[in-house]
């Protein structure tokens, strides 16, 4: 399907010269832009391996949140305090932290622009910048957030709300939504919908409140095995599941929310008003603006590497992960650990001028399905083939118990203790031993 590293991985262009700030220092030998998951874990092994003041991170935020907790967060599971860290604590010590946004890349001549208009120069570049919170793109939402029972889990300013807003809810409607654009974790925005009923159900509520969860696609999971799983969970849960309905407006003080039929059936284009008590909301998600506006982008806005070097299709001494990238699979913290892997030991290759034989990134990616408290569905899967690549030997499309304990206890601490160093790249080693019949 792919075409293989040798015809994708190749050596840079001479290095441009370019004016940079007065500040200093003011050129590295690799700029980082992005301090999130995938950021740091490359920054913290390039770092270390390149020396201190060799490597720049551009992040202008001073905390770092484990988002993968979000969901706990908001179902009153974790305080949001277990999620958050200052980022100089994240922050790799050999690394330079650079605190501003980027404003723009010019790859032609190795150079990024800081918001306050200093240049960095680079030798080598890689893009973990992430995705945008669009909430602007449903009319009346950025209004209505934060209040109206309106919550999102996907905003540190509101995950709590989410469960302040559950446990007054008494009666009438709940309602939680899936944009039709690229999202961070996928699986994010029906797992709110069960722990809310399982909530519901233990304040004796439940029978008064009709659940219902609005995708704009058209399965309520990409990968078939985990599709059927979570039908059987919300058929079970009474949790009603409305496929091509993409939310498009709320009306805060009526307590509507508007949905425009999606696919090709004949009602395709038309609008839906559903009044709501309860309303979760998965914001539209877009590329930054100095992305998309860049020569790295792809049509999407999306920079555009090869699926499975990591490279630049375009730029050969840029890399990509995470979010912000191209790379055709479900944009999870898991996959852009497994990615880190990938782009690191490509890009020494590429900075040594070794020859060892490249590594190549096969799609793996992880959405841990939260049902209920103590209860998961763990899906792992390629985003290239739509395959289970499943860690351990039981069937994950069950609920488990052990699948929960994993994600909500023991994962965030390899996120914490070992993704942000750069010494976790995913579960590949531990799949041999515990799953060997795996299909990877």
């Amino acid at each position: 399907m792919f075409a293989s590293r040798s015809a994708v991985l190749r050596r840079p262009c001479a290095r441009l010269m370019s004016s940079v700030s007065a500040a200093a220092p003011s050129s590295y030998k690799l700029v980082v832009i992005g301090g999130g998951a995938g950021g740091l874990a490359v920054a913290s092994t390039l770092s270390a391996r390149l020396g201190r003041g060799a490597v720049a991170v551009v992040e202008p935020s001073d905390v770092h949140y484990q988002q993968p907790l979000f969901t706990f967060v908001g179902a009153g599971l974790k305080p949001l305090a277990d999620a958050r860290r200052p980022m100089a604590d994240v922050m790799p010590p050999d690394a330079t932290w650079v605190r501003s946004a980027a404003a723009s890349v010019d790859p032609a001549a190795n150079a990024v622009t800081l918001a306050d208009g200093s240049r960095l120069a680079y030798d080598y570049l890689v893009v973990a910048a992430g995705i945008q919170l669009d909430f602007a793109a449903v009319r009346g939402l950025p209004e209505a957030l934060g209040k109206n029972g309106v919550a999102s889990n996907y905003s540190p300013a509101h995950v709590q709300q989410t469960f302040e807003f559950l446990q007054r809810l008494r009666r009438g409607n709940a309602l939680f939504t899936m944009p039709a654009t690229p999202i961070k974790c996928a699986g994010a925005p029906q797992k709110i919908a069960y722990l809310a009923e399982e909530l519901l159900r233990e304040r004796g509520v439940r029978d008064a409140v009709d659940m219902r969860y609005y995708t704009a696609l058209g399965k309520i999971f990409a990968v078939d095995k985990y599709a059927a799983a979570m039908s059987r969970v919300a058929e079970s849960r009474g949790v009603g599941v409305n496929l091509f309905h993409d939310l498009v407006a709320v009306d805060g003080p009526a307590n509507t929310a508007t949905f425009k039929l999606l696919g090709s059936g004949p009602d395709a284009g038309r609008t839906t008003t559903v009044p709501y008590d309860f309303l979760h909301v998965t914001p539209p998600m877009k590329p930054f603006d100095f992305l998309r506006t860049s020569p790295l982008a792809n049509a999407a806005g999306f920079v555009e590497v090869h699926p499975r070097s990591l490279q630049h299709v375009r730029f050969p001494n840029v890399y990509s992960l995470g979010d912000c990238s191209s790379l055709p699979t479900s944009k999870t913290a898991a996959a852009a650990a497994a990615q880190s892997r990938v782009l690191k030991h490509n890009l020494l290759a590429q900075i040594e001028g070794s020859a060892a034989p490249a590594a190549e990134y096969d799609g793996y990616t992880s959405c841990p399905l939260v049902t209920a408290k103590h209860k998961l569905v763990l899906a792992e899967f390629s985003g290239y083939s739509g395959k289970p690549q499943e860690t351990f030997f039981f069937n994950q499309a069950n609920e488990h118990a052990f699948s929960y304990w994993l994600t909500a206890d023991v994962l965030p601490e390899v996120y914490w203790n070992s993704m942000l160093k750069g010494t976790w790249s995913g579960p590949a080693a531990i799949r041999k031993f515990a799953n060997p019949t795996s299909s990877n």
